[in-house]
């Protein structure tokens, strides 16, 4: 790719958080029974009507203010025609001319990526492809679910920058409460535009479209693969063919499905049935005024506030629920660096042990331990099997206080360490001899945390340690 400049363009969509479809009453839920979640709105019968769910209009908003868009007085909806198999009406409604977004940005390491719009549009049916006997069937569950579609300008310029655009993009939304962006369920998808020219032109290639990648991993392959391969065809004396591509991720390769269509071949009217929606700028500016802190920003809060180091912040940030619960966890126990060690070490273990992401214990129980351990009613050997035994059986803090709380007093402790060394003789000749006294040391402080059931002060347990074997 030395010769050659990859130019790429993203269309982004992901469903949005709402509890009914964008133009019915219908559930927005995923996983039902196929064709329960419908209506004859949704499956286009004659004579059914749509009308515009309220929410999703702020939905879109609400991402528009997070990426610095502009947000129209007025949007318009229009027919997008189109035989679709899995959208009964044979036209998607969608928006072209006057969409909620114009423009925007989202900011990477290196460059901000400029956006051309975002806009709400319907999403299509499922196809379940089965036996030869069987068919193809349709489940119209999905249809109608409200769909947000963000464009890029083609600014990104290799596979490392679009999956980095992609990450922060889901975060935002993520964050902002506008969409789950549930990849493995469709509910954030990837269409990549995609060409190549020689290094340092100013004229753009032809472009090839590849649908619906549903993986970072498959967005980062495709683009490496298609790159290559226009390349490839264009030092063999070929021209690129404007077409549409399937990604097929099995194989590591792209396959033509057809030849790309254009904005006229869709005959784009305002839809008759849809009225145009007027956005007032005060419900504009009391959505603003809703948005929460976005990553980054919640990030600096956490460097320049909490006094947590940037590796710190960057894993407390990366997820929204991880964040959520980090600051849950300070509303009950406000000391931001011990928590944060807690979490990162403890807790992200425990969660990479399991198959599942859940944080097995409440904010409310970590920070009773944490105020345990400050207090010294336990020692942090035994909050870290308090831990365990609350993620694992569900115990009350309470009732294992009894079993691990109380230190041992520093006179005890001291008969205790003397009573070890003295019956360990054979120990205290190998302390004194070995190469690896250290080993020996951590031995009997080992036998001395296992006597105390962990209840011993280590540091005093090991500064006796140390006095007696001289």
């Amino acid at each position: 790719m030395q010769d050659f400049d990859i130019v790429i363009g993203l269309e982004v969509h992901a469903e949005l958080k709402t509890n009914s479809k964008v133009f019915c009453s219908c559930k927005n839920q995923f996983g039902q029974a196929p064709n329960t979640n419908c209506c004859p709105v949704c499956v286009g019968l004659p004579g059914a009507l749509p009308v515009i769910n309220k929410k999703a209009i702020e939905l879109v908003i609400k991402a528009g203010l997070t990426m610095g868009c502009e947000i129209n007085e007025l949007a318009i909806f229009e027919r997008k025609n189109y035989f679709y198999p899995d959208l009964a009406k044979a036209y998607q409604i969608s928006q072209l001319v006057r969409p909620i977004c114009l423009g925007g940005h989202i900011e990477l390491k290196d460059k901000d990526v400029r956006l051309n719009r975002i806009h709400l549009e319907e999403d299509a049916g499922k196809l379940v492809h089965g036996t030869q006997a069987i068919g193809t069937l349709i489940d119209y569950n999905r249809g109608g679910v409200p769909l947000m579609e963000l464009v890029t300008e083609p600014d990104i310029t290799s596979a490392d920058e679009a999956v980095e655009f992609l990450t922060k993009l889901r975060q935002k939304l993520i964050y902002a409460g506008v969409a789950e962006c549930k990849m493995e369920q469709g509910g954030m998808r990837c269409d990549v535009n995609i060409s190549v020219k020689p290094k340092g032109s100013d004229k753009l290639g032809q472009r090839t479209e590849m649908k619906n990648l549903n993986s970072f991993k498959s967005v980062y392959r495709a683009i490496n693969y298609e790159a290559n391969r226009q390349i490839e065809i264009i030092k063999n004396g070929g021209q690129i063919v404007q077409e549409t591509r399937k990604w097929d991720d099995n194989h590591e390769k792209s396959i033509s499905m057809r030849k790309k269509e254009t904005s006229s071949d869709y005959r784009y009217f305002p839809d008759p049935d849809m009225l145009a929606v007027e956005i007032p700028r005060e419900d504009v500016e009391r959505i603003r005024k809703s948005l929460p802190l976005m990553p980054d920003q919640l990030k600096a809060k956490f460097i320049n506030e909490y006094g947590l180091s940037e590796y710190e912040s960057d894993i407390l940030t990366k997820e929204k629920d991880l964040a959520d619960y980090y600051n849950d966890v300070l509303s009950h126990y406000n000391q931001p660096k011990i928590v944060s060690n807690w979490i990162l070490t403890e807790i992200l273990n425990k969660v990479k042990d399991e198959e599942s992401e859940e944080i097995k214990i409440s904010p409310c129980d970590l920070a009773k331990i944490l105020k345990l351990v400050e207090d010294k009613t336990v020692t942090r050997t035994n909050a870290k099997e308090m831990l365990t035994r609350v993620w694992e059986n569900g115990e009350k803090v309470e009732a294992l206080v009894k079993e691990f709380g109380g230190n041992v007093d520093e006179e005890a402790l001291k008969t205790l360490v003397e009573n070890i060394i003295k019956n360990n003789p054979k120990a205290v000749e190998d302390y004194k001899t070995s190469d690896t006294p250290e080993k020996v040391f951590r031995w009997f402080t080992g036998q001395v945390m296992k006597e105390t059931r962990g209840k011993a002060n280590a540091a005093k347990a090991e500064e006796y340690i140390r006095e007696l074997l001289k």
